[in-house]
């Protein structure tokens, strides 16, 4: 899976060849997409938003999630469903610019001439039936259009057009097009047996799928890799999960972080719970310590399990050389973000105990009640588990796993060729005398 730009090894013209059953099908289909565009725009004009609302429309505009997981064996057919209806809609001149409101923001009850092109937009990305029609009214048919983009976008459903609902909009669709191809071939490049029950970690859209006999009995939210220390692309085995795990801080983490802030605050490392041991596991006193030296002692400094441990709860281990692991973070609130991609690597994981307790259910001795009262118990807890579950960390930035619904998410590693695509920046997150998060520190 290591490409160059995520596409060596692949060739458009080669795709293009390749896929030839439907492919030559899109473009020959050009003047009748060109027809269905020219219905969209002369359809009826509709009155003001407020005697058409429908709040059916809004409530079921997200609803764009699957139990089929992205690796699962319909995917790749529908990926290649979604190259062939955006071939059509590229060659039939694709989608308008979406402009911003001069005045206001685009959002349910607005009246502006740019809410024509947005209607337009969305009509050609099948966000918007055709019937709903053209008018410069956002109304309930708009609102619940907007919201299911946002949804296939990763995008927070609010309904309003924001920053980056804007960006991800007027990328134009001879890009997205290129994207699903790259994507088809890193889907392809999975394709095989997973296992019966497997764990997908997908980077760019910072989210996890649980697998189990074909079908996503887990989703958890996901905090990954920044774009100066990006998680790695694996395929390996979890074979532990660790209860109330002990951190043990990294030399660079003691030497340019710790080390500071004990000079400005003495009581850091009681107030951290984090213990000082030599080589023969005897605690040294932060006292006997001289702060100011150059250099940090040669020692070991480990926190103890606890709530604002690094990694709080759980700690969930797997077989790689890159010293990457999944864990539960005492910061959640960095879960409801929409760029979570602030991490050195690890991956931490939203509601780990749902899946703690999955990947337990077939370890004799651990279902729910009895992980739960090992954490209440703060003992530090390593299980084997029973049978090691395969873990996959991958890069897929669109997909498409029902009806054609078509999700597309930032390339916030820029893998993708293309510019544009990276429509998300982060700069990390600043650094307090607050508690330590496994990843908030560079390792």
């Amino acid at each position: 899976m290591s490409k160059k730009n995520g596409i060596d090894a692949f060739s458009r013209r080669a795709f293009l060849r390749s896929a030839a059953t439907f492919g030559a099908a899109a473009w020959a289909g050009a003047a009748g997409a060109q027809d269905a565009l020219n219905e969209i725009i002369n359809s009826p004009r509709r009155g003001s938003w407020d005697d058409q609302f429908d709040a059916k429309a809004s409530r079921t505009a997200t609803a764009v999630l699957s139990n089929t997981p992205v690796f699962g064996p319909e995917t790749i057919a529908h990926l290649q469903q979604a190259i062939f209806d955006y071939q059509q809609i590229a060659s039939a001149g694709g989608w308008p610019m979406v402009t911003p409101a001069s005045t206001q923001r685009l959002e349910i009850g607005v009246t502006d001439p740019s809410v024509q092109q947005l209607r337009q937009r969305l009509m050609i990305s099948g966000d918007l039936p055709q019937s709903a029609g053209i008018s410069s009214s956002f109304d309930s048919y708009v609102d619940g259009a907007v919201k299911r983009f946002q949804a296939r976008h990763g995008l927070p459903a609010d309904g309003v057009i924001g920053e980056y609902s804007l960006k991800a909009m007027n990328v134009d669709a001879s890009t997205r097009l290129a994207q699903l191809e790259t994507n088809l071939v890193r889907l392809q490049s999975m394709s095989g047996d997973l296992g019966r029950r497997y764990v997908m970690v997908n980077i760019p859209a910072a989210y996890i799928e649980a697998v189990e006999n074909g079908r996503v009995a887990l989703r958890h939210t996901a905090i990954v890799g920044k774009i100066d220390r990006q998680s790695p692309i694996l395929n390996s085995k979890i074979y532990e999960v660790i209860l109330n795990p002990y951190w043990t801080a990294p030399r660079s983490i003691i030497q340019k972080d710790i080390m500071p802030l004990m000079r400005k605050d003495p009581t850091y490392l009681a107030r951290n719970a984090i213990r000082l041991l030599d080589g023969n596991g005897n605690e040294v006193s932060p006292e006997t310590i001289d702060w100011q030296a150059e250099k940090a002692p040669n020692l070991m400094f480990r926190q103890d399990p606890g709530k604002i441990n690094a990694m709080s709860s759980t700690k969930i281990n797997f077989h790689n050389e890159h010293a990457v692991y999944m864990h539960d973070t005492p910061q959640q609130g960095l879960f409801n973000k929409l760029m979570r991609f602030e991490s050195s690597g690890c991956v931490r994981v939203q509601n780990v105990r749902d899946l703690s307790t999955w990947l337990l259910k077939e370890t004799p001795g651990w279902a729910r009640q009895q992980i739960e009262a090992t954490i209440k118990s703060g003992v530090n807890t390593p299980i084997k588990l029973a049978e090691e579950v395969p873990v996959y960390f991958t890069y897929i930035t669109a997909w498409s796993a029902k009806d054609r619904v078509v999700q597309f998410r930032d390339d916030i590693y820029q893998r993708d060729g293309a510019a544009e695509l990276a429509l998300q920046t982060t700069t990390g997150i600043e650094q307090s005398a607050g508690p330590i998060d496994a990843d908030a520190l560079p390792q």
